[in-house]
């Protein structure tokens, strides 16, 4: 089936690349799951997941309708939805507006205190895709935004926000931010004679390495640092372990000289890190 003629839901699911919530969501039921110590209700999970789902697909098509036109300029990403004429601007809005939706039903069935701090993501995922064009910074806006998922689903089930919650935001931060470092290497030629900005055009395709390295050990330890303020056992820091393990094999399968496997190190071992980091958490909290 081409593109075109695809139903107009297979449309808009391409468009949001639905295969990548696996990035962000699992942490917010580890943030969930971690807050409490326990399970916090089917009830409770479910709003969650549907505030996370509403921000995410909220989030990737305002990327995708304020990158349009930079996207038609870059060989790699011509073939999206908006620049390849797949999808309308108009049908984006309209997902942008039904997202936005859900997102806000969501999150009024949560802790009151949610329903002031919903407009902060929002505001994020507005500027997130205009700081490419300024900044090399805009990988650590990214892991931010990204980052809220272990906090918003924390304080949207206590109401509080202990530093553990920011630890566990700050390690997701790090997590995504030193992967984006990678990905950006896909298109570090296209963004130099385009004028945009990244860690890959600033410091070159070493000192992405160096970052992502730097980031990736970050990570470990904010997961330490949270792990030691909350109530865990053996299971988290198995997770831990899990998490270091994987992204050791990370940054053993891609090398400066060696970009042959950067989709497997960025699709797959980062998808498998997520979830299995949350089947520890689960483990150590519900058994």
């Amino acid at each position: 089936m081409t593109a075109l003629a695809a139903p107009l839901p297979v449309k808009l699911a391409r468009l949001v690349r639905i295969e990548h919530t696996v990035f962000a969501l699992p942490f917010a039921y580890v943030g969930a799951l971690l807050s409490i110590d326990g399970w916090p209700g089917l009830g409770t999970m479910g709003w969650i997941t549907l505030a996370m789902i509403g921000a995410r697909t909220l989030a990737m098509s305002l990327n995708r309708l304020i990158d349009a036109e930079l996207d038609a300029k870059n060989p790699r990403t011509a073939g999206r939805e908006l620049p390849a004429g797949v999808l309308t601007r108009t049908q984006v809005l309209a997902l942008c507006t039904l997202a936005l939706a859900v997102y806000l039903i969501a999150v009024f069935q949560l802790a009151p205190i949610v329903r002031w701090l919903w407009p902060i993501p929002v505001a994020m995922f507005v500027a997130y895709p205009y700081l490419k064009r300024f900044t090399w910074a805009c990988h650590l806006w990214l892991g931010a935004c990204l980052g809220l998922a272990p906090v918003g689903a924390w304080v949207a089930i206590t109401g509080e926000l202990p530093w553990q919650a920011w630890a566990l935001g700050g390690a997701v931060c790090l997590w995504v931010a030193g992967f984006d470092l990678f990905y950006a290497l896909f298109d570090r030629e296209h963004d130099l004679e385009a004028g945009l900005h990244s860690w890959a055009t600033r410091f070159g395709v070493r000192g992405v390495f160096a970052g992502a390295r730097a980031m990736h050990a970050g990570v470990i330890v904010l997961l330490t640092a949270a792990g030691a303020g909350l109530d865990v056992g053996a299971w988290y820091w198995l997770g831990v372990a899990g998490v270091a393990s994987l992204l050791l094999y990370e940054h053993l399968i891609v090398r400066p000289d060696d970009l042959r496997r950067l989709d497997a190190a960025f699709f797959t071992v980062n998808g498998v890190l997520s979830i299995a980091f949350l089947a520890f958490v689960a483990l150590d909290t519900l058994l």
